[in-house]
């Protein structure tokens, strides 16, 4: 299984670099969106959809959320003189970081109140578009970024959100295998342990140092990129969590079989799903 989930990383990393870098901006708005369309897709199972059909309708419903927001907030112009974000956009990713708050909750509350929200198709929809709408809104926010000065300057800072998501999720693997002994959240995760979301954290601000001595940057920078760091490498484990939980309700052990090795594209993506907006405002407020 290991040897599985290195191969399809050794594919996918190449792969979603080179398409964040080199991909038109609008022909990477399309990418993303078809990839969270997958997400949309292995959500019905967790709203309890055994047919196509009501799957297919969740997935053109998160399709037209994602495609009023690209209409009413075009890429090319969502930052105004590529310093300031557009009000809409904001509010955006506010309301995200809101409904992260709610599921962070959720899960340290698990089960108490789970039985209201699995009872409620509903519900979980609108907990699918929550966690995968806003996803997509923030990748292009960041990407967008001094787009016209520099069209790689938003590649690069998706590049720092990924090593500090990758590297805590390895981290955390190798630490917990080594060293985990107390249970983060037995409830929605058993495999999870403390000792784990520590190591994550670790090696996820140790690689982020390294990284901005080499790029250059001053100790004010990189004591505020720490702080996002430790922040961010905490999302992450939410995202990840978040799913989990959805998924321990349902009774479904992967979203997907799409990854050899890895499940399903949410299985992928649900640490991003979190961190992504929460990374996007935190930019957009302090800046580095």
């Amino acid at each position: 299984m290991l040897i599985q989930r290195i191969i399809t990383a050794l594919i996918l990393a190449p792969a979603a670099i080179s398409a964040i870098f080199y991909l038109p901006l609008h022909y990477f708005a399309t990418l993303l969106m078809a990839v969270i369309a997958i997400g949309a897709w292995e959500w019905g199972p967790l709203m309890g959809f055994e047919t196509k059909t009501r799957r297919s309708l969740f997935v053109m419903v998160t399709c037209v959320l994602i495609s009023v927001i690209w209409f009413n907030l075009p890429i090319d112009t969502i930052w105004i003189e590529n310093k300031q974000l557009h009000d809409d956009a904001i509010y955006i990713l506010w309301l995200s970081v809101i409904w992260w708050l709610v599921s962070a909750v959720l899960m340290f509350t698990y089960p108490k109140y789970s039985k209201f929200w699995s009872s409620h198709r509903s519900i979980r929809g609108i907990f699918g578009w929550l966690t995968l709408v806003p996803t997509w809104l923030a990748f292009m926010i960041i990407r967008t970024n001094n787009y016209p000065d520099d069209p790689y300057h938003g590649a690069q800072l998706l590049m720092f959100l990924f090593l500090m998501v990758w590297s805590a999720d390895i981290g955390a693997y190798f630490f917990g295998k080594a060293f985990g002994k107390h249970k983060l959240m037995p409830m929605v995760s058993p495999g999870k342990t403390i000792e784990g979301f520590l190591g994550g954290v670790f090696c996820a601000c140790a690689l982020i140092v390294v990284a901005a001595y080499q790029i250059g940057w001053n100790s004010d920078q990189i004591s505020i990129v720490l702080i996002i760091t430790v922040l961010i490498s905490t999302v992450s484990v939410i995202g990840d969590l978040n799913e989990s939980m959805f998924k321990r309700q349902a009774g479904v052990k992967d979203s997907g079989s799409i990854l050899p090795g890895h499940g399903g594209i949410l299985d992928r993506i649900d640490s991003l799903t979190a961190t992504t907006p929460v990374f996007a405002l935190c930019y957009v407020l302090l800046g580095w």
